[in-house]
């Protein structure tokens, strides 16, 4: 079965929303409240577009998961570390697929010269725990009580994981659709593509 990775589109949307929208209404996962709609995602997508990738993976011709990169905090200073997401459709568990998108998302921030990824996990969430370790994050601590969804308090974890070495003067990240003009852009995209088994 044929599976790639690739940027995402505003014509995503719609896939994306139906893996989304039951981690929004039926858990703790994600804090939003609300389901967005497919033109607030389309919108994500372009927004997000403009400086980070957004990535799907595709088996088969359907949207097994996606993963993006955003800003982790405005100032300044913060602007070589990035937070990261990725989500997996239901149908696609356990084939690999958040480990796939990492590597590519990952592969991609480290050519643009991020020099950090954090990822926020609500808690508890031993799936993603386990998808974020098997990418090379590690736990850097929890921060407690900090939302109330689903009826109860939750506390987050953080993770990080270091993409390069700290350069002394670092230069601004590139943007995704300056590095997508690269010839080895394709090779970045792909390369999680390994990770991909079949059941």
């Amino acid at each position: 079965m044929s599976a790639t990775i690739r940027l995402a589109t505003a014509s995503d949307a719609a896939d994306i929303r139906q893996v989304y929208a039951p981690i929004v209404s039926d858990t703790h996962i994600s804090f939003e409240r609300s389901v967005p709609s497919v033109d607030e995602i389309a919108a994500r997508i372009s927004k997000t577009l403009a400086q980070y990738p957004w990535l799907v993976c595709e088996i088969g011709g359907r949207l097994a998961g996606y993963a993006y990169a955003s800003a982790f905090r405005a100032r300044y200073a913060y602007l070589w570390t990035t937070e990261t997401t990725v989500y997996v459709h239901p149908n696609f568990q356990r084939r690999g697929v958040s480990r796939a998108l990492y590597h590519s998302l990952v592969s991609i921030l480290r050519a643009q010269g991020y020099c950090n990824a954090v990822g926020v996990i609500a808690l508890p969430n031993e799936g993603s725990i386990r998808a974020h370790e098997a990418a090379g994050f590690r736990k850097i601590g929890v921060f407690e009580n900090v939302g109330f969804k689903a009826g109860n308090w939750r506390h987050t974890g953080w993770w990080q994981l270091a993409l390069r070495p700290m350069p002394e003067a670092p230069q601004p990240p590139r943007s995704i659709s300056e590095l997508a003009r690269e010839a080895r852009f394709p090779e970045l995209l792909q390369s999680g593509t390994t990770f991909l088994r079949e059941l």
